[in-house]
């Protein structure tokens, strides 16, 4: 299962894999997803000051997913796992990853590269949570 816990099961799986794939679809792409983080309705999301550090390993997510562009890794304690999160910068994204390193307001995003990662480097952030 790669780095994680298994404890959030399968139907986490089934509902990370639902989200994820709907981000990441080629419909996602062309609907109206907004710009930028001004641009979210704020009335069912929550901001939140974060670190965001940009990564690009294989493998797979604390909830068996592959890891791939929209996948967040959290820390379970501020962020849920399951949780919808808008990052400036980077877009939609699904809190579905743990790790040993994601410790408070801390979140790791995957990327498609090496170079796109060293790009995004570390950076704070505030992102839109929806819960």
């Amino acid at each position: 299962m790669g780095r994680g816990t298994r404890k959030h099961g399968l139907l986490l799986v089934a509902v990370l894999g639902g989200t994820v794939a709907l981000a990441t679809s080629p419909a996602a792409a062309t609907s109206t997803a907004p710009a930028d983080v001004s641009d979210v309705t704020t009335a069912t999301g929550s901001r939140l000051e974060v670190d965001a550090v940009a990564y690009h390993l294989p493998g797979s997510t604390a909830s068996g997913l592959p890891v791939r562009k929209g996948v967040v890794a959290v820390d379970p304690r501020v962020i849920p796992l399951g949780t919808r999160l808008f990052v400036p910068g980077y877009g939609r994204g699904i809190a579905a990853d743990v790790g040993v390193a994601i410790k408070g307001r801390i979140i790791d995003l995957w990327m498609p590269s090496d170079k796109a990662a060293r790009n995004w480097g570390r950076k704070t952030v505030t992102i839109t949570v929806y819960r």
